[in-house]
């Protein structure tokens, strides 16, 4: 007849403990991981983003970028968008509805916004190109939806965006007979989007 061999009272209950303990503190950790992970995946995907230029997404050159591109002679129209979100108490309209430029030649375009409330509000703009295959040749070297806008009540502002569009556009099977490309800004107020 097996017999089995006692152990002292309570050793494998704080044994059964420690474990428990070491369990939820593994669980408690990946349940952490993973809020952060979902807190970081939208600047991680914004910033996959402007690096490939997937979605539309515009590329950011400097200026020293921009005087080493050589215009190819050939012309693309662009054109412009802009809208507010339901909650941000703005106008906002590009000041022109299409430019006719010289594919590698830097262009300016000039939106307008306005607060249309008695109190100071920050807005924020995203941005895209369509069709989306020519977001990664399409460059902006100033603009202001690289920071912030603060605008006080009833004031109307000018917001200039310097760009061009690379011509390895034209070296593309994808985008080499794009005829229009529309730059698209929506803006938010910051804080909500």
């Amino acid at each position: 007849m097996a017999q089995s061999i006692a152990s002292p009272s309570g050793v494998h209950d704080k044994t059964q403990g420690s474990r428990n303990a070491r369990t939820g503190l593994i669980f408690l950790g990946v349940a952490l991981a993973m809020l952060a992970l979902g807190y970081a995946a939208v600047p991680l995907y914004r910033m996959f983003c402007q690096v490939t230029g997937i979605d539309g997404t515009t590329q950011r050159a400097s200026t020293a970028q921009a005087a080493q591109v050589q215009a190819t002679g050939q012309r693309i129209s662009v054109r412009f968008d802009g809208n507010v979100s339901n909650g941000l108490p703005w106008s906002f309209r590009p000041m022109q509805t299409t430019s006719n430029v010289m594919i590698g030649e830097k262009a300016l375009a000039k939106y307008e916004a306005k607060n249309n409330s008695a109190r100071e509000v920050t807005g924020t703009a995203v941005f895209n190109v369509s069709p989306v295959q020519a977001g990664k040749y399409f460059n902006k070297i100033e603009c202001f939806c690289f920071t912030e806008q603060t605008l006080k009540p009833g004031q109307d502002v000018e917001m200039p965006v310097i760009y061009y569009v690379d011509p390895a556009i034209l070296d593309d099977p994808d985008t080499k007979d794009i005829q229009q490309i529309t730059l698209s800004y929506s803006f938010y107020e910051s804080g909500r989007l």
